[in-house]
């Protein structure tokens, strides 16, 4: 499917499409780790980072190979009967369309958010990841885009004092997901 192509329904009613964005170390993948974790299996996570720079080894451009990437496997897990979480900094230039194509094409509840945290904590939380030794605060500030927020208002917006408990226990209640069974 091309973002100019047909209308295509995706998902089913009862599929959850949630979207977790924000700048370089928001804790969006922590996020979304957290809620698979709670709710158990059936939840497909689709990560930015291990699309393009993993699967694809291609920069963030726009009009890259991973943004219809991202949406097919997206559109894949949800016509699954999976919930989906798509995740990564997803800067609304290059990903805008592809998302709002997702929402509008999802047969089911989606839940946006925006993990929003300032700059100078992103450089205290970047310092504290595996991958701090691979790049620093020049390229933090290159990429960081302030308020990056999808239009229409279809995001809630995460401030940074939200802890990880907060913010995933938020996400779940929203998108009403009940966690998994334990036994």
């Amino acid at each position: 499917m091309t973002l100019e192509g047909p209308l295509s329904r995706v998902g089913l009613a009862t599929t959850r499409l949630i979207t977790l964005r924000g700048n370089s170390a928001s804790g969006k993948s922590s996020v979304a780790a957290e809620i698979r974790a709670r709710y158990g299996r059936g939840i497909a996570l689709v990560g930015q980072d291990l699309l393009r720079r993993v699967v694809l080894r291609e920069r963030d451009v726009p009009g890259g190979a991973n943004i219809g990437l991202i949406d097919t496997v997206a559109r894949y897990a949800l016509d699954h009967g999976y919930h989906v979480v798509v995740e990564g900094i997803l800067y609304v230039e290059h990903y805008g369309p592809m998302l709002e194509a997702l929402r509008r094409d999802h047969r089911g509840p989606t839940c946006s958010y925006y993990l929003d945290v300032p700059f100078a904590e992103t450089l205290l939380r970047h310092a504290t990841k595996p991958q701090a030794g691979e790049f620093g605060e020049a390229e933090l500030r290159a990429w960081y885009r302030p308020l990056d927020l999808l239009p229409g208002a279809v995001e809630t917006v995460v401030p940074a004092s939200s802890g990880l408990d907060a913010t995933v226990d938020l996400v779940m209640r929203e998108a009403g997901l009940v966690p998994a069974d334990p036994g």
